[in-house]
């Protein structure tokens, strides 16, 4: 038994019915050539028939007196595959829609604490040949940057090895991610090393806090304020959920980049906050002022020392949703992003996650407390951009084609949008609370459209 870190511990707290704390992702394949309808059977069973599974997979949270209260780590020595790894066919006529349908479902019900916090659910029944995989596993195992790199390692970069894969089995040395030191011996034995860190980096944490404020009350006295405003989207939500995927050509978007000399992600941004603003508007929803978004970012793209710590900071970004020009809500949002990073900049990164602590904190209030009632969201919604694969993959001889990356709605923030790159295409998953965010669907035209806006303005 290791104690969970509390990184780890936090996605378990504000856990409830409506408001499950685990990622997923929704993946596209097409089977190998002469492939029957025996494939997929036939596959699940030897899925199911492995004698080993990964520690990690092993792995059921455990609290009691032993513990002091605290979450940890107990070892599942007797686990039940049958239950972690499905098989599921989708209705006639197996459209995506039919499988969007599926995947919404699955993501609304909670992971058995009583049992290790994954699932992996084979679906059959397209009507193009395809068959999809949904896994779910909970933000306290794996954040998103963590499975997509579990993605990579288990599969295969050619459609000629045909050695059976999944994320639960272990990697061979090999085929191991070496780039993360392993730091092994658990919560307590790196205790005395955090505190020590911590109270060096915490005696710098003055200068930038008052940054922050000051930056803040400027912009309050000479300009649009940072501070969100209440929309349909920052309410209350319920269990279930509904989601919605799409892919776009990476190079359409890096043309973008390239003509207003922003970085792709700032593209990715202006696409969400034209497709919101249309969005909003079909409801007759959207505010006076702009919208804003919470952005994690790479601290090592930003040139700060990530030897140790998370590397993700956050940045709130103004997404220009009150003006209905692309091309000025573009480059206010590139504005937007590169105060951000100033503001992060030569902080250390224990600094960057205090100051990212402050940020959250109003929606840890309302997540825990019901705190949204009373409070103005901290932000409208999360935008997280996550670089994936740059090479075709396969699994079990069968060429993955799409990988759509769902994320977690909390009370206040009932949209995420989450969106990955694979080889040459960004895949868009977006996924929100069926009551709060009604015809989540649309918004996926309204992304299509407010790309075209976007090669218009820059021409």
């Amino acid at each position: 038994m290791a104690l969970m870190s509390p990184t780890d511990s936090i996605f378990l707290l504000p856990e409830t019915r409506d408001q499950p704390m685990h990622v997923g992702s929704l993946q596209l394949l097409h089977k190998p050539d002469g492939a029957t309808a025996d494939f997929l059977p036939e596959l699940f069973q030897r899925l199911l028939a492995v004698d080993d599974v990964a520690p990690m997979f092993r792995r059921r949270a455990y609290r009691s007196v032993t513990t002091l209260g605290q979450w940890a780590w107990q070892q599942d020595r007797d686990i039940d595959l049958e239950h972690h790894v499905r098989h599921s066919a989708l209705p006639r006529p197996g459209r995506i829609r039919e499988l969007l349908a599926l995947a919404s479902r699955l993501h609304s019900t909670l992971l058995d604490r009583q049992r290790p916090l994954w699932e992996m659910h084979l679906i059959e029944g397209l009507d193009d040949d395809r068959f999809a995989i949904y896994t779910k596993v909970h933000h306290a195992m794996m954040d998103g940057v963590s499975a997509l790199r579990l993605l990579s390692q288990s599969s295969a970069h050619s459609a000629d090895d045909l050695e059976l894969r999944a994320p639960y089995l272990p990697i061979p040395d090999d085929d191991a991610d070496h780039s993360e030191p392993h730091t092994g011996g658990g919560l307590l034995t790196s205790v005395p090393g955090m505190a020590v860190s911590a109270a060096s980096d915490l005696m710098g944490l003055g200068p930038a806090t008052l940054r922050l404020a000051e930056r803040t009350l400027r912009e309050q006295l000479t300009g649009p304020s940072t501070r969100a405003p209440r929309t349909i989207l920052n309410g209350g939500i319920t269990g279930s959920r509904r989601f919605a995927a799409q892919s776009w050509p990476l190079d359409r978007m890096r043309a973008v980049a390239d003509a207003a000399s922003l970085r792709l992600n700032d593209v990715v941004l202006a696409m969400c906050a034209g497709a919101l603003r249309d969005y909003l508007i079909d409801l007759d929803a959207l505010p006076d002022t702009t919208l804003t978004a919470m952005v994690p970012v790479s601290l090592r793209g930003l040139g700060l020392d990530t030897s140790a710590g998370n590397a993700v900071g956050v940045i709130i970004a103004k997404l220009a949703t009150d003006d209905p020009d692309p091309a000025v809500r573009l480059a206010a949002i590139g504005d937007s992003m590169q105060d951000g990073k100033e503001l992060l900049d030569g902080l250390s990164v224990l600094q960057v996650s205090a100051l990212s602590a402050l940020a959250m904190a109003p929606l840890a209030l309302s997540s825990v407390f019901g705190a949204n009632r009373l409070l103005a969201p901290p932000f409208n919604l999360v935008i997280s951009n996550v670089p994936g694969p740059t090479e075709p993959l396969w699994w079990n001889g069968a060429r993955l084609d799409a990988i759509y990356p769902m994320s977690i709605p909390v009370t206040g923030q009932a949209l995420n949008i989450t969106v990955t790159s694979y080889v040459d295409s960004m895949e868009f998953g977006l996924i929100g609370d069926r009551r709060s965010v009604p015809h989540l669907q649309r918004l996926l035209g309204h992304l299509d459209h407010a790309l075209s806006d976007l090669e218009g303005a820059v021409r």
